[in-house]
């Protein structure tokens, strides 16, 4: 079986192509990172290896890659003949490879018209649909017909912390002991996909909330509350028992909200939250909370980790969530000038004020009760 899988970084490699050869596929990695497309190509392995006390560790065999830069045809014949293609090139990148993607698929049709399933596994709710809408776009009426009958995006959750690091074997990566790859089977043409690792389910939607408001929710938390206090990496932040318990606050209102929207169990739930925390302090995992924190207009948007779980509380249950409101106040006070979007924040706060600014990066609106208690958490958190 042949996989093409889009983005040879850390995670493609340590995360997506790991499962993929242990499921008995071929990876071929496209990418435009002409010196690591050499190595793979040079190396056909790379070694994988757990941020744990053991540091076990897996060699990745039966892989290549290709450069689409240099070589987009042989990208598309690769994908004409191939029995899966995923990505994790991140979603600002996606409609970059859109063009590519919908090359191969005329040319797959044109030759066997066998069905294929294309999987974006991105940090982003509805990564799969929103490849899918950037690669229509490149098609005729006709062809999105006949696309629609052999081609499947379905959606996906996936969760694996993937740290920043420099190996001296640049194909070498680590990556933490758990993973969750979470796949929407009602979405699937065909078969589904055999890869070992994936979770099939027939409604997604309670998985990607529960891990964007426990995961990514939680791992922000720590990120801003570590950098208020002068902490620069994330597992000594949590080494602080006032931002350990800060966050545990957190994710214990937004698990109240997962419980009662998705029906959770409460114990299993609370038991997640605690495998959560202990994931973000494992010590053999360097994290900064400047990388965990980067890009706070994206994470302040109202549908996002922060904004959008604070607001469905209040609707649900009628009562401002105070720590998620800390939080929100939080990421507003992180002022990490070498980071573009903070920069940015900080210097609206300047101009016009943190009212006008909670307006414009959360979508909140002046007045509101989420509002006024983010407004009154902003001016009692100090940095330090």
């Amino acid at each position: 079986m042949i996989a093409v899988h889009f983005g040879a970084g850390n995670i493609g490699r340590g995360f997506i192509g790991n499962l993929l050869y242990q499921s008995g596929f071929e990876t071929c990695f496209v990418d435009v990172n002409s010196e690591l497309v050499k190595l793979i190509n040079e190396k056909k392995q790379y070694r994988v290896e757990l941020a744990n006390a053991a540091h076990d560790g897996l060699l990745v065999k039966n892989v290549r890659a290709i450069n689409s830069a240099s070589d987009p045809e042989l990208v598309i014949e690769t994908i004409a003949k191939s029995d899966l293609v995923t990505a994790a090139v991140g979603p600002n990148i996606l409609p970059f490879i859109a063009g590519l993607l919908a090359e191969g698929l005329k040319e797959r049709l044109i030759r066997t018209g066998h069905p294929l399933t294309i999987i974006a596994c991105e940090n982003m709710i509805g990564g799969s649909a929103f490849l899918k809408e950037k690669v229509y776009e490149k098609l005729t009426e006709d062809e999105k017909l006949r696309f629609d009958d052999c081609f499947s995006f379905p959606n996906a959750a996936v969760d694996r912390i993937v740290p920043n690091q420099v190996n001296e074997d640049k194909t070498a990566v680590q990556v933490e002991p758990f993973y969750e790859w979470v796949v929407d089977e009602s979405e699937i043409i065909g078969e589904n996909p055999p890869v070992k690792g994936i979770t099939f389910v027939k409604d997604l939607e309670p998985y990607i909330e529960r891990k964007l408001y426990t995961v990514n929710t939680g791992h922000a938390a720590v990120a801003y509350f570590g950098y208020l206090a002068g902490i620069s990496r994330m597992d000594d932040a949590l080494a602080s028992e006032e931002i350990k318990t800060m966050t545990e606050n957190v994710l214990q209102e937004t698990g109240k909200l997962l419980i009662a929207k998705y029906q959770f169990n409460e114990q299993e739930h609370g038991d997640y939250i605690q495998k959560i925390m202990g994931r973000f302090a494992n010590p053999f995992i360097t994290d900064d909370v400047t990388r965990v924190g980067r890009s706070p207009i994206r994470k302040l948007k109202f549908n996002d980790r922060l904004v959008g779980p604070a607001t469905q509380y209040l609707e649900l249950f009628g009562e401002t969530p105070t720590y998620l409101a800390m939080g929100i106040a939080a990421a507003l006070r992180y002022d990490y000038l070498e980071d573009p979007e903070a920069k940015l924040i900080q210097e609206t706060i300047q101009q016009q004020g943190i009212r006008h600014a909670i307006e414009t990066f959360t979508g909140l609106k002046t007045g509101t009760a989420l509002f006024t208690a983010v407004e009154e958490e902003y001016r009692k958190l100090k940095k330090n």
